[in-house]
């Protein structure tokens, strides 16, 4: 009996999870996207701004806990672990990017176009910054915490990635390289949780990498945004390129996502307590 009351009391708050973040989403994104007309900015704030309310809500009606509790601990390993996590995703997109330039495969080219001055480029850091660490919230917050105490880290981490990709399936330009790519996303920034027991890691690698392909001048999840007055012309194909989705619906993101699994495993990443794990105790993976 304790075993279904405890699936029952998880199962109701899986439902309320998704159920307040979808209605989050829906009524942001219209409000964000009748007053701005802007689409990176409401796909961004929108996120960022239900999974707030999802994880603020749900932790102190269930927990009565606060929101920090759910991974945003300002420790010294927290500061540590979102460094470690900027440095390997913006250093995993720039290998890919200056590979491609130093190859036959691409080059860079001035496009002719206005280049965007530093409050704008600030902006859209800032922007990229929200909407990664709502991502982040969304997908590896409350809902996926409540389930891997449950399931364990596997249980939580393979259903949770299927979900990120099938989220992006939207996106402009989306391929179906590029969904498997976001799957391959999933399941690294779900292991990078796993590994550290905070949001700081996954946000680190999920931000650090938003932010390096544009200031690269390569379309991000099919969004393009001209920064720096510079391009990626691509000679080789959509394979090697991601057509005008951009690197993330490449054969290349897929190689360098196999790269960053040994690499988050042999970093000196220090694990936080997860409030949410607690009672589960989970091993040091």
């Amino acid at each position: 009996m304790r075993g279904r009351e405890r699936a029952l009391r998880v199962a109701i708050r899986l439902a309320v999870f998704v159920v307040l973040s979808l209605a989050g989403l829906n009524l942001s994104g219209t409000a964000l996207y009748w007053l701005t007309g802007n689409l990176l900015l409401t796909s961004a704030l929108a996120v960022f701004l239900a999974a707030t309310v999802a994880n603020a809500v749900l932790m102190r009606i269930y927990e009565g806990a606060p929101l920090v509790e759910v991974g945003f601990a300002w420790t010294g390993a927290g500061r540590r672990n979102l460094l470690l996590g900027l440095v390997a995703g913006m250093g995993a997109a720039l290998v890919l990017v200056a590979g491609a330039v130093a190859s036959p495969a691409a080059e860079w080219e001035a496009i002719g176009a206005e280049t965007a001055g530093w409050p704008s480029v600030l902006f859209v850091v800032v922007l990229l910054a929200l909407g990664a660490a709502g991502e982040e919230m969304l997908f590896h917050g409350y809902g996926f915490q409540v389930l891997m105490a449950t399931l364990g880290p596997w249980g939580a981490i393979l259903p949770v990635s299927l979900l990120f990709a099938l989220a992006h399936t939207g996106n402009l330009n989306v391929n179906a390289l590029g969904l498997a790519n976001t799957f391959g996303w999933g399941l690294l920034l779900g292991y990078a949780f796993w590994r550290s027991g905070d949001l700081w890691l996954p946000i680190g690698l999920h931000a650090g990498w938003n932010w390096a392909l544009p200031l690269a001048g390569i379309p991000l999840s099919g969004f393009t945004m001209n920064l720096t007055g510079y391009a990626v012309r691509w000679k080789a194909g959509p394979l090697w390129s991601g057509g005008e989705y951009g690197l993330e619906g490449s054969i290349l993101t897929s190689a360098i996502l196999l790269v960053l699994f040994p690499v988050l495993r042999s970093l000196p990443i220090e694990r936080q307590p997860a409030f949410l794990l607690a009672a589960r105790g989970e091993a040091r993976c």
